[in-house]
């Protein structure tokens, strides 16, 4: 199928450009973990960690890598 491992990691990231870009431009958010962290990506690129309090409620941070 693949002749490489390079050019499957190749096509899995030109598929991740391509729905980032999609999104953005419907004005949708991606999400994402980084660092063990829930992410929320609005469609202007302004991140933040999602957490869940004890009750269960979501809460949204400004994001800082």
């Amino acid at each position: 199928m693949f002749n490489n491992r390079e050019q499957l990691q190749e096509i899995l990231k030109k598929a991740n450009q391509h729905a980032r870009k999609q999104a953005k431009e419907s004005g949708a958010s991606i999400y994402y973990i980084k660092n063990n962290k829930r992410v929320r990506e609005d469609a202007e690129g302004n991140k933040f960690e999602i957490t869940f309090d004890s009750a269960g409620k979501r809460q949204e941070f400004e994001y800082h890598e």
